[in-house]
């Protein structure tokens, strides 16, 4: 069996002394695993890294196998990864999330969304938002979205700044007032809003406490696992560039 692909790698295993099984998120094949021969060689070492994009050839006997891969790198970000404290956790965080999926399962929005996190990595600006961003749309994927299209209690659609912890549904100011305390903060850039204003420090805290408490609830826990050890990491690198 063959298939060709286009895709983003975001991890590796050592397998036995010269090759690694390479775990790409492709476009039409979903997250998929392959040993790729002589992978741990000084020429292909600086290839296969987590953030690059890769055109892919897996051949395998059966369907179920694990097969090989054959792969020619078409961006290579990996260097100014390992530059920046932000980007090494954020591919690594981006890997995290989409292991969440059964592998071999597509999600072509989803492989969109992840390649354009993999370009601005480093923009410390940009960066934190869509990575918010592309843990709302793995709860989505998953089937647990969130919705933010009109107030769950009065219908409204105007004044959206709650989230109700118990439905995931957006609450307008006036509804979820005398519920402040019990409600999840919803920033404008989490519904694609904001007039152009620029995303603040608190409202990236406020996207990610809101994606976290839906991922913890939700995903993580009824799987039996903690929140991974890469999101913590993430969020700590973004209190340190705050700080600086």
């Amino acid at each position: 069996m063959e298939w060709r692909d286009e895709g983003l790698i975001i991890g590796l295993k050592k397998h036995g002394e010269t090759s690694v099984i390479v775990e790409v998120f492709t476009r039409a094949h979903g997250r998929h695993l392959g040993i790729v021969r002589g992978g741990r060689s000084q020429k292909m070492q600086p290839l296969l890294q987590p953030g690059n994009s890769v055109d892919i050839v897996w051949r395998a006997r059966l369907e179920e196998h694990l097969g090989m891969f054959v792969v020619e790198p078409t961006r290579q970000r990996a260097s100014s990864i390992m530059d920046s404290g932000l980007a090494l956790q954020g591919i690594n965080l981006a890997g995290a999330c989409l292991r969440l999926l059964p592998e071999r399962d597509p999600h072509e929005a989803l492989y969109e969304t992840a390649q354009l996190i993999a370009d601005h990595l480093c923009e410390r600006e940009l960066a934190p938002a869509l990575m918010v961003r592309l843990e709302l749309a793995v709860l989505q994927e998953l089937g647990f979205g969130l919705d933010f299209g009109e107030c769950a209690a009065t219908g409204r659609r105007d004044d959206l700044i709650y989230v109700s912890p118990k439905s995931g549904r957006a609450v307008s100011g006036a509804a979820g007032k005398p519920y402040h305390d019990r409600m999840l903060a919803l920033p404008e850039f989490v519904k694609g809003a904001g007039d152009g204003k620029a995303v603040t420090s608190a409202d990236i805290a406020a996207g990610f406490a809101l994606t976290g408490y839906f991922l913890e609830r939700d995903v993580f826990t009824p799987r039996g696992l903690p929140m991974p050890e890469a999101r913590r990491a993430y969020l700590a690198e973004i209190a340190k560039l705050a700080r600086a």
